[in-house]
């Protein structure tokens, strides 16, 4: 009877891991950029190559920093609600356009809408590296003093949006 006692924990043990597991949301990974300085880069722009886009450009207002490529299918879900959300004009959206051939993602942004304020190529990932990025599409919020305060994997979505993304920005707009 005994020798069926330490199987029986360990199988009880695997099961609550699992169970714990199953309720878990893998969107929310804890970065630890998170109230954080924002990585600084400089990058070219995207319709522009001449012209390049400085983290520090951005110092006294609240921006978000969406990571997209014109080969991300799931790039393609969230983009309709970039272009509302840039409409709304809350909020200065930069894109940093994520591993991408620079023709086909300015032809891609000529298809769909643009809704970036700037786009900025990061053709190798090395600023992609810095911030974290796990796959295409990530968004972050970026306040005033240049701190990340919230990191969205994956597409951003009207709940996303509602729920988390609008209400922190007008925080940060205070």
């Amino acid at each position: 009877m005994t020798r069926f006692l330490l199987p029986l924990a360990i199988f009880s043990v695997l099961v609550v891991f699992l169970g714990v597991g199953l309720t878990l949301n893998p969107r929310q990974v804890p970065s630890p950029l998170v109230d954080k300085p924002a990585p600084v880069f400089q990058l070219h722009h995207l319709h522009d190559p001449d012209k390049t886009l400085m983290s520090q450009d951005n110092l006294g207002k609240v921006w978000l920093l969406n990571v997209w490529a014109s080969w991300c299918v799931a790039c393609r879900d969230e983009h309709p609600l970039l272009v509302q959300l840039a409409k709304a004009k809350i909020v200065p959206i930069y894109g940093l356009n994520y591993k991408d051939q620079r023709d086909t993602a300015i032809q891609w942004l000529k298809q769909y809408g643009d809704p970036y304020t700037i786009s900025i190529v990061d053709a190798d990932g090395r600023v992609g590296i810095d911030y974290g990025v796990y796959g295409v599409p990530e968004t972050y919020i970026i306040d005033k003093q240049g701190i990340i305060r919230y990191k969205h994997i994956g597409p951003v979505t009207v709940k996303s949006l509602e729920d988390k993304i609008l209400p922190l920005i007008k925080e940060l707009q205070g």
